[in-house]
C-alpha cells in the first residue's frame, strides 16, 4: 500500500510517499480501508519534529502522518467488536507510530473507532474526529454549567470552532477570539461576543465581564496571556502543545491531550447527527499530492479541513 511518512523531519515538503506492506490487525484492533483522511496542524508538527521538541514523542526512524480517518473496516483482530464492512471514523491518537491514517489502510485499536455518522459522506466524516473530540474533552474538563461564561481562543480553527459550537450547546455565553476577517464565520458558529486577536483581549473581556470569564479553552495555546481574562478561581483548558502555563489566582489548569475512546467518539458522532457539530471541508487532495496539502495548511488561512483521498 501507499502511505505518507516523515523521516527527515525538516517540514511538510520532506514528507515521503512510500510503498509498504498492508498492516495486519492484532487483538482488539481493526484495519480500516481509508476512504478519506483529514489534514490537521498536528500533522505538520509530525513532519518538522515539533512533537519531539515538546517531548511528546521519542525520536525514531519513521513517523506515520495523519490522525483522522473515515472508511470501512476490512479486517478485525481477535476481540474487536466492529464487524468487517462497517463504515467508521477513527482517531489515531497514539504518537510515534510508523504508519498512520494518511495511507490506503490503517490499523487502529477498535476502542478508538466508532460507526460513522448516518448519511454523511466519508470526506465530511473524516473532518471532525480529532478536533471535535479534543473540544468535547476540554469542555468536560472545565465542567461549566449553563449560564456561565467561556472564552475560546483560536475560534476559527478546528478545536476552537468546535469549542464554540459545543459551548453554546451547553448553554454557555461564549466570547471568541480569532483574526479580524473571521468574525462573521466565528459568529456563525454561535459566538456571543467576538474579539479580534489583534486587540487587547483581556481589556475587551473585562469590559463585558468585569470579573473575567468563568472558563477558558485556549485552542490557540496563548497561555498566561489568555488566562488573564479568567476570573479568580476559574478554569482553564490548555490544549497541549508543550508545558501548561502556571496556575495563577486560584485558576485550575487542565492540560488536554486527546484520548480517543469509543464512548466520547459515539457522543461526538451523535452531536454531528443532531447538527450541533458541523463538518467543514476546504479542499480534497490525492495521497500523491499530500505534500501540497501540508504546505497549503502551513501557509495558514485555511478554514475547514483539507482532506486526502487515497
Amino acid at each position: 500500500m501507499r502511505a505518507l511518512v516523515a523521516r527527515r523531519l525538516d517540514g511538510p515538503a520532506t514528507a515521503e510517499l512510500i510503498e509498504t506492506p498492508i498492516p495486519e490487525p492484532g487483538a482488539g484492533q481493526v484495519r480500516i480501508k481509508v476512504a478519506a483522511a483529514a489534514v490537521n496542524p498536528v500533522d505538520l508538527a509530525t513532519t518538522d519534529g515539533t512533537l519531539i521538541d515538546y517531548n511528546l514523542s521519542a525520536p525514531r526512524e519513521q513517523f506515520g502522518i495523519g490522525w483522522d480517518v473515515a472508511g470501512t473496516v476490512d479486517a478485525a483482530g481477535p476481540g474487536a467488536d466492529l464487524p468487517v464492512g462497517t463504515a467508521v471514523i477513527g482517531v489515531a491518537d497514539l504518537l510515534g507510530r510508523p504508519l498512520k491514517t494518511h495511507a490506503e489502510y490503517v490499523v487502529l485499536n477498535a476502542s478508538a473507532v466508532a460507526p460513522a455518522p448516518a448519511g454523511l459522506e466519508f470526506v465530511e466524516a473524516s473532518t471532525f474526529g480529532l478536533n471535535a473530540l479534543t473540544a468535547h474533552q476540554a469542555l468536560n474538563a472545565l465542567a461549566l454549567s449553563a449560564g456561565q461564561t467561556l472564552l475560546v481562543t483560536g475560534a476559527a480553527g478546528g478545536v476552537g470552532g468546535y469549542a464554540v459550537e459545543l459551548g453554546k450547546h451547553c448553554g454557555l455565553t461564549v466570547v471568541a477570539t480569532a483574526g479580524e476577517d473571521d468574525e462573521q464565520f466565528v459568529r456563525s458558529l454561535g459566538a456571543d461576543h467576538f474579539v479580534p486577536r489583534s486587540a487587547d483581549v483581556t481589556a475587551a473581556v473585562h469590559a463585558v465581564f468585569p470579573a473575567g470569564v468563568d472558563g477558558l479553552v485556549d485552542a490557540a495555546v496563548i497561555g498566561i496571556g489568555a488566562q488573564e481574562s479568567v476570573r479568580n478561581g476559574g478554569v482553564h483548558a490548555h490544549v497541549v502543545a508543550g508545558p501548561p502555563p502556571t496556575s495563577l489566582r486560584g485558576i485550575t489548569v487542565f492540560p488536554v491531550f486527546i484520548n480517543a475512546n469509543r464512548a466520547d467518539l459515539l457522543e461526538v458522532v451523535r452531536l454531528v447527527e443532531a447538527g450541533v457539530i458541523s463538518t467543514r471541508v476546504a479542499d480534497t487532495y490525492s495521497l500523491e499530492d499530500g505534500r501540497t496539502a501540508y504546505e497549503r495548511l502551513a501557509k495558514g488561512g485555511v478554514r475547514g479541513r483539507l482532506v486526502l483521498i487515497p
